[in-house]
């Protein structure tokens, strides 16, 4: 039997619901065809990542970060073919 998969704001609407309490989880589990257990998953996910919804600063910081590190291993690889083609080109050995 193949898993569902569920999108992320699938997943968000039904932790946002259970988050409100206004329901049970079971109501809601028979409601939205998921398992007690998932959304209780989903639900605890929600509450313990919120902050990060507020922390748009440091994810554009770390976005730099990386696209700047990916621009320097990408520099380092082309240094490197440079290297093996000059000590190649010259007779150069290790």
């Amino acid at each position: 039997m193949k898993r569902k998969r569920f999108s992320k704001e699938f997943k968000a609407k039904v932790a946002l619901e259970a988050l409100k309490g206004q329901r049970t989880a079971v109501e809601l589990a028979q409601e939205f065809g998921v398992h007690v257990n998932q959304i209780n998953l989903w639900k605890k996910q929600l509450v313990e990542n919120a902050a990060e919804l507020f922390d748009r600063r440091e994810a554009k910081k770390e976005k730099k970060r990386e696209k700047e590190r990916e621009r320097l291993y990408q520099k380092v690889g082309q240094l490197q073919v440079e290297v093996d083609w000059l000590k190649k080109t010259t007779g150069y050995l290790d």
